[in-house]
């Protein structure tokens, strides 16, 4: 039984004391950090008018400061979340009712796994859930949703009786390498030699560079928002950031930040943007100017990689979809978000539908293991 606490909603991130929300944050994860929050805020990237109300829902300790904190936000939409629930918002607005605004537990436009339950106090993990399905009930709300949960928090969500999603994204692992080297020498000789002739092709008559801390200039940005430009309008339409998003990114967070740009005559013509977590690099934003052959791959997949060993990285996660990573070592992962609805006719429709695609996404990940480009039984094929 969950003893009662009380629970509050704040102004957004940047309400908080910044030392305070990162003392619930921890420092692994640099996404759900109160730097990271606060500019999307600041920028103007994920205010009301976005469509993100930040309204963060913190457990005070008996100190007077956040113990436990949600990262929440007010939806009027479902843009910006990789995990689609559109059909269930024409099904819930089919019936009469009014699917948004909806309690989002996440970081906008982000779908990087990370913590969602913030906890100085692990303790307070049950109350803080408690409060999220309190707030979505006292204001009639259609539902709450955490996405991309830590798989470690997966079962405190699933305790409180959340329903689970899963999906998968494409992850690479560091089985210790030394070098890309070493990384090749795990894969069957095809492969290999499939991704040293990409590597060759996407960076002829270029030079690669790899930028962070002070390194990383306003004219850098400038660059690079017009690669980040030209990659929206084309994926969703519209950009989710502001230009000012990577100012202030560049200002608060740039020893956080690995900028990879590829420069022809000196010019950069296209970009891959990093953040860096305590074990793992978290592929983000790409972007280009000038069409070259396997460019993307070598500045989002190959330069990543590079990067992850030589800072002894366990991981590199490079965003969501893309089965073209399979073939250049990143491998299939399970996915996890928790949803509550507190309607039993609609949740019990979501729980047989959710039963049936977790069914399918975990046959999904099991076929793709087999064509992962590693060697099989030691044989190089």
């Amino acid at each position: 039984m969950v003893e009662p606490v009380t629970a509050r909603t704040a102004e957004g991130v940047t309400s908080i004391d910044r030392d305070a929300w990162d003392a619930c944050a921890g420092n692994g994860n640099p996404f759900v950090s109160h730097d990271f929050l606060s500019i999307l805020e600041e920028s103007g990237s994920a205010i009301a008018h976005t469509g993100w109300q930040p309204i963060p829902i913190v457990v005070d300790g008996a100190d007077g400061r956040p113990a436990a904190i949600l990262p929440a936000y007010a939806k009027s939409h479902s843009q910006g979340e990789y995990v689609f629930d559109h059909a269930w918002a024409d099904a819930w607005q089919r019936a009469g009712g009014d699917y948004y605004p909806k309690l989002q537990i996440a970081v906008p436009f982000s779908p990087v796994p990370g913590p969602r339950l913030l906890l100085r106090d692990p303790g307070l993990a049950p109350a803080l859930i408690a409060a999220a399905e309190a707030l979505v009930e006292q204001h009639g709300l259609s539902s709450a949703h955490a996405t991309f949960v830590a798989p470690e928090q997966v079962p405190l969500f699933e305790a409180a009786g959340w329903l689970i999603r899963t999906d998968r994204q494409f992850h690479w692992a560091n089985r210790g390498y030394g070098s890309f080297d070493d990384f090749l020498d795990a894969l069957a000789s095809r492969k290999r030699k499939a991704i040293r002739k990409e590597r060759a092709t996407a960076v002829a008559g270029l030079e690669i560079v790899h930028l962070t801390g002070a390194a990383i200039e306003e004219r850098h940005w400038d660059a690079f928002w017009r690669f980040y430009q030209d990659t929206g309008s084309r994926k969703w339409g519209r950009p989710y950031l502001t230009r000012r998003f990577f100012s202030l990114l560049g200002r608060r967070m740039a020893d956080r930040v690995l900028l990879m740009l590829a420069l022809r005559d000196g010019e950069p013509i296209a970009g891959a943007l990093n953040l860096i977590g305590a074990d793992t690099l978290y592929g983000r934003y790409w972007g280009c100017t000038e069409e070259v052959p396997f460019l993307h791959f070598e500045l989002c997949y190959y330069q990543a990689i590079d990067a992850a060993i030589a800072r002894g990285l366990a991981r590199v996660e490079a965003g969501a979809q893309g089965e073209h990573k399979l073939a250049r070592g990143y491998e299939p992962v399970p996915t996890f978000s928790a949803h509550f609805i507190p309607h039993a006719g609609f949740r019990n429709a979501v729980a047989d539908y959710l039963d049936q695609e977790r069914r399918a996404v975990a046959a999904n990940i099991e076929g793709l293991e087999e064509y992962t480009p590693f060697r099989k039984g030691g044989v190089s094929l």
